[in-house]
């Protein structure tokens, strides 16, 4: 390491700033949130810093900088546009064992200031030295989307608590209580904003552990129903990929992509239940069965189902048997197929010169049928998007025509919908047979019907004509 991370504690202790411009005003407010006391040195102040002087949050020293001001700072930052200033504020201060930052310039600082995610009271720093501040926020911004701002008030719900579980609960069993307090529902119930109720389910939580017949175990386990969205795993909600991160199993179908496999933790065990029409490796009910077994082991078990669990993903099914075996479970939606894809491939599910309302329809019933209600599918100024289609396109089409659909509807297949394998046919209603049958579509393939079709070459951003080639498109 170049630097020794460490936090000082500045609060009511006084901090120099030497520039009055937004540069150091930027250092101020970050000193004012830590709890210092502000000096600034500079002969005039920019905008904020008059906020910050009007609103007495600093004291201002109106001069230029003099050796004088170096009395007793607990650290100072040079943040002037003159180099020779800057240089002797790091020199003098260095002479006297002062922190010195001299803004942009590593070599005239004895530390050096990171980029903060602040969750107070957890605070995490990135640096790289130095080297590139604009990297260091860039790291920050992608790790800001994985650290909820609740968990500042999982640190101080902890802090209420630590002394009573060091109390109480003995060393061996102190981390699966913590860690059972924080990945479970009393997590949630930070997350979501009800911090009473956690404190109440938290004193409860070191009730039980405390019973004279042992309470409930601590590594009881919990099953996470999880929306994996369509494929590209930039469509991940921040609670389904908090939750993908803990899991110690992960049970996942046929439409989970790799690239949001690759998400979950790497040593969690992974067990694939994949379906397909007509060829079932792991039937449903096993399936409800398996979730149930994992987490009576006391496993944590995400349970990735493509797209949205509740969109003809079976995801109710799932649950009530977890509900009759009182096991815990969360849902988490997810982005749904027609909701993702057809956003990819440039077709919008509405619009106002289109389409007023939208319709989600299974190709294939649980009988293995498709007696859906046609009438109702073939209403105009409506987007019909079918799931599971593509064998019973034939059976769609004649349908819908027979019910009045016009046979010229524009109409769309889309294969791999949001991966980079993302292939799309465009035709009418009466030609999606013959498009199927002349060309290699595999599923996953979603149907959209509907004139809003008509705008997908206007609005396909996912794959610009200059990536297509030469390649004619299926009209």
């Amino acid at each position: 390491m170049d630097f020794l991370p460490i936090f000082m504690d500045v609060r009511g202790r006084t901090c120099l700033i030497v520039g009055g411009g937004e540069v150091a005003a930027r250092k101020v407010q970050m000193l004012l949130r830590a709890g210092a006391k502000v000096e600034v040195v500079a002969p005039e102040l920019g905008n904020t810093m008059q906020t910050f002087n009007q609103e007495g949050k600093i004291q201002w020293i109106e001069a230029g900088f003099d050796p004088a001001h170096l009395q007793n700072p607990a650290l100072v930052y040079a943040a002037t546009d003159r180099q020779s200033i800057n240089q002797q504020v790091s020199e003098l201060a260095k002479e006297k064992n002062i922190p010195v930052n001299v803004v942009d310039t590593p070599s005239l600082c004895n530390f050096i200031t990171p980029s903060i995610i602040d969750r107070s009271p957890v605070v995490a720093a990135i640096s790289t030295g130095g080297a590139s501040p604009v990297l260091a926020r860039l790291i920050r911004s992608r790790l800001e989307s994985m650290i909820p701002a609740a968990y500042g008030q999982f640190a101080t719900l902890a802090a209420k608590f630590r002394d009573t579980v060091k109390e109480k609960i003995d060393p061996k069993n102190r981390r699966l209580f913590w860690e059972k307090a924080f990945q479970g529902p009393i997590a949630e119930m930070i997350f979501s904003g009800r911090t009473d109720e956690a404190e109440q389910a938290m004193n409860k939580m070191v009730e039980t552990c405390c019973r004279a017949d042992g309470g409930e175990p601590l590594n009881s386990g919990e099953v996470y129903l999880i929306g994996g969205g369509p494929g590209d795993p930039d469509l991940l909600t921040f609670r389904a990929l908090r939750l993908m991160q803990q899991a110690d199993v992960v049970v996942y179908d046929r439409l989970i992509s790799p690239a949001v496999l690759d998400l979950t933790r790497r040593d969690a065990d992974r067990m694939y239940v994949g379906k397909e029409r007509d060829n079932h490796s792991v039937p449903q009910d096993q399936i409800n069965q398996l979730l149930v077994d994992l987490a009576k082991q006391g496993k944590r078990v995400a349970r990735l189902k493509g797209g949205d669990p509740f969109i003809f993903g079976r995801g109710g099914e799932e649950i009530e048997l977890l509900a009759e075996h009182q096991i815990p479970f969360q849902v988490v939606p997810g982005i749904t197929a027609a909701s993702g894809i057809s956003s990819y491939a440039g077709i919008p599910l509405t619009h106002r010169d289109h389409a007023q309302s939208v319709t989600f329809a299974t190709g294939h019933l649980k009988d293995g049928s498709s007696d859906l209600n046609w009438q109702a599918l073939a209403q105009p100024g409506q987007t019909v998007v079918f799931y599971m289609g593509l064998k019973g396109v034939e059976t769609i089409s004649s349908k819908l025509i027979e019910h009045g659909m016009d046979p010229k509807t524009p109409a769309a297949l889309v294969q791999k919908g949001t991966t980079p394998d993302q292939k799309e046919y465009i035709g009418t209603l009466e030609t999606l047979p013959q498009i199927v049958k002349e060309s290699d579509i595999k599923p996953p393939t979603l149907t959209i019907i509907g004139s809003v079709v008509t705008l997908h070459a206007k609005l396909d951003w996912f794959q610009p004509d200059e990536q297509r080639g030469n390649e004619p498109r299926v009209f």
